[in-house]
């Protein structure tokens, strides 16, 4: 039975018109580059939560800073993953060194440049994690009305049908009614994921930037108490 029916709807989606086909086409495209995506994005999210819960496990510990910056270094030469959270210290912590190895610089300038850096990595981490998140909400959104689009096509063509025949039956309009809720039921499995993983993802796209912005104001507090202690203290 089960066999049948699926003969059934195949060949209901074979003997669509093609306005109707087109528009299944783009929603089983959109339908397969949103799950892709979701995967993607599941895997950078979930790395990204991973590394932030090591480097602060890591931070906290009670290691000294310039050995810390010295891990990732040697992370990076050996084609490790560093980002999130490690890439805003690495950032903050290179142009506080910089700065004040160069001697003569203020200390309000050193913690502004420090600063600085740590603003602009935070913007590439947020990047990162947003990415293609906009392609998924325009999926959720946009594919129940081009479903929407096919089935007013299939209902209008049945219509045509049935003006065409002098005399009304089921056969003549099922054809174009099905068809039409083929393409609504489309459009449907389409948005229902993106927008379901859309809204997860910028749920946890936000808890790991919070975290990132506490990090740089709690980081910003230790290169504080540095630059102003007192030499010999």
């Amino acid at each position: 039975m089960a066999v049948s029916e699926s003969i059934n709807v195949w060949g209901l989606i074979v003997a669509a018109t093609l306005p109707v086909q087109l528009v299944m086409l783009i929603l089983l495209m959109a339908s397969v580059v949103s799950w892709v995506m979701i995967i993607q994005r599941w895997l950078v999210l979930s790395a990204a939560v991973r590394g932030m819960e090591g480097f602060e496990k890591r931070f906290w510990s009670g290691m000294d800073l310039s050995q810390l910056f010295r891990e990732g270094s040697s992370q990076q030469k050996e084609s490790s993953q560093v980002g999130g959270m490690e890439n805003i210290f690495r950032a903050g912590f290179k142009e506080f060194m910089r700065l004040r190895q160069q001697g003569g610089i203020e200390s309000d300038a050193v913690m502004g440049g420090a600063q600085r850096a740590m603003r602009v990595a935070y913007s590439r981490e947020e990047e990162k994690l947003e990415k293609n998140l906009t392609f998924l909400a325009t999926v959720g959104s946009v594919s129940p009305y081009i479903g929407l689009f096919g089935t007013v096509i299939g209902i209008m063509n049945s219509f045509i049908s049935l003006a065409s025949q002098s005399q009304a039956s089921l056969q003549v309009v099922a054809p174009g009614i099905a068809e039409a809720l083929i393409a609504t039921a489309m459009g449907l499995f389409a948005a229902i994921p993106a927008v379901v993983a859309y809204n997860r993802y910028s749920s946890r796209v936000e808890s790991l930037t919070n975290n990132y912005m506490t990090f740089i104001e709690e980081f910003a507090s230790i290169l504080h108490r540095q630059v102003y202690s007192t030499p010999g203290k």
